[in-house]
């Protein structure tokens, strides 16, 4: 029997959904639907073939009922917000979080890190619902700011500015991209124009700053600004009279809470005390951040892909067109089976930089590779879940039209796949010029 997926929207409380998120009518509600649990069985190989700690995987299986049982009906609230979810939806979930022991999870209860590859298997699944990570306190750019913090800051600036990103009092953002119209700093950062000027014990920046996530609503910011001697970090409490949020721009993407603003820096005066390490080693603390951070966007936006494959299936599988299910369709089928190839792809190539990252590496190279290959395979799994979705796909009834845009916005962040590939080549050539002169 075909089952009516699409019905009125109405408001959280009052539809039900199944298990992959798909809206049913409850008086069409398919009885206890077949969840495909891609997370665990993703091509035949199980999560426990893989080194995890006991602990991760516990962790792991709580972060994912949250999602699925808690976050997921939240994908119709009224108070998502235009440029990502609002305070007040980010306060409710993050209180649900909190309650159920899952706010922070890549985190253990001591403060440290925990591997990157034990922190994959939950930043995935805290992205099976776009509002996961913000629920979770597992989003862009906290979690890559908490990395950067937990290594760089002194204990006094981690009680200070760290404490509460970790907690999910307060959120974070990093201020480094600059407006391109004006020559700034965008993929290569040693275009940068903000400048920070010693002034007795302070220090002055001024600048411009572009596409910066989260500001809006932000209580901690790291800006990056050049001195005479290289770039600096520095940590300011937010909001500050010196710093002004011009505009939020219109962007294709919305699951950042905040949204991505332009912003001015106007004479704001920073005690040395604020100063994140030294100064002129900016650009190395950014590479400290950076790895983590490319490599934590592709986990938990390949758990957002899985949702939206996990979708696309239920359709099709119910879904009847010429006489037959759709799945029974070859070219439905197969670009189902395409899905799959590209997850489980994605899946070792994070799992395979992870491993480099918990060598002791910075992983440049490797979270270059991984970034490329994880963005365009995971804009193709979503291309497809929206085409075998048909006119469903490009709605707002799922997630699906959202993770399509997200995506679309993936293979921007962190660098464009032509400057990871470009820096790939760099590195190619180097080694080989290293050969030819042994």
């Amino acid at each position: 029997m075909e089952a009516a997926l699409v019905p009125t929207p109405m408001d959280r409380e009052s539809y039900e959904k199944d298990s992959t998120g798909v809206r049913v009518s409850p008086a069409t509600k398919v009885s206890d639907p077949q969840i495909l649990d891609s997370l665990n069985t993703l091509g035949g190989q199980k999560e426990s073939d893989f080194e995890r700690s006991e602990d991760a995987c516990e962790m792991a299986r709580r972060v994912e009922q949250f999602v699925r049982e808690i976050v997921i009906p939240f994908e119709a609230d009224h108070h998502r917000g235009v440029h990502g979810p609002d305070d007040q939806l980010l306060t409710e979930l993050r209180a649900l979080a909190r309650e159920a022991g899952v706010l922070t999870p890549h985190l253990l209860k001591d403060g440290n890190h925990r591997t990157h590859r034990d922190t994959a298997m939950i930043l995935i699944r805290s992205g099976l619902s776009p509002l996961g990570p913000a629920a979770c306190n597992t989003m862009s750019p906290d979690e890559g700011n908490m990395v950067l913090l937990s290594k760089v800051a002194t204990a006094a600036q981690k009680e200070r500015f760290l404490g509460p990103i970790v907690s999910g009092e307060a959120r974070s953002a990093f201020f480094m991209t600059e407006p391109a119209a004006e020559g700034g700093a965008g993929s290569d950062p040693s275009m940068m124009m903000t400048t920070c000027v010693k002034d007795g014990d302070d220090w002055i920046i001024n600048g411009r700053k572009a596409f910066i996530t989260g500001a809006v609503g932000a209580k901690v910011g790291i800006i990056m600004a050049k001195s005479d001697l290289g770039a600096c970090m520095f940590l300011v409490d937010l909001p500050n009279p010196a710093i002004n949020i011009d505009r939020v721009l219109e962007t294709i993407d919305s699951s950042m809470p905040g949204g991505h603003s332009m912003v001015t820096i106007q004479n704001l005066r920073v005690p040395k005390s604020q100063m994140l390490g030294k100064c002129g080693e900016g650009f190395q603390y950014a590479q400290v951040r950076l790895s983590p951070a490319r490599l934590s966007h592709c986990m938990r936006w390949l758990g957002a892909c899985i949702r939206a494959n996990e979708i696309a299936t239920y359709y099709v599988c119910h879904r009847h067109g010429f006489g037959k299910l759709l799945i029974d369709h070859e070219g439905v089928g197969f670009m189902l089976a395409d899905n799959l190839i590209d997850l489980r792809q994605s899946e070792l190539m994070i799992n395979w930089c992870a491993d480099v990252l918990d060598r002791g590496s910075l992983g440049t190279i490797e979270s270059s590779m991984t970034k490329v290959s994880v963005s365009e395979a995971l804009m193709r799994v979503a291309d497809r879940c929206v085409q075998v979705m048909g006119a469903i796909g490009v709605s707002r009834e799922t997630i699906v039209e959202q993770v399509f845009r997200e995506i679309r916005a993936f293979r921007i962040y962190d660098g464009p796949t032509e400057v990871h590939k470009w820096s790939i080549a760099k590195e190619v050539k180097r080694n080989c010029l290293k050969k030819d002169d042994r």
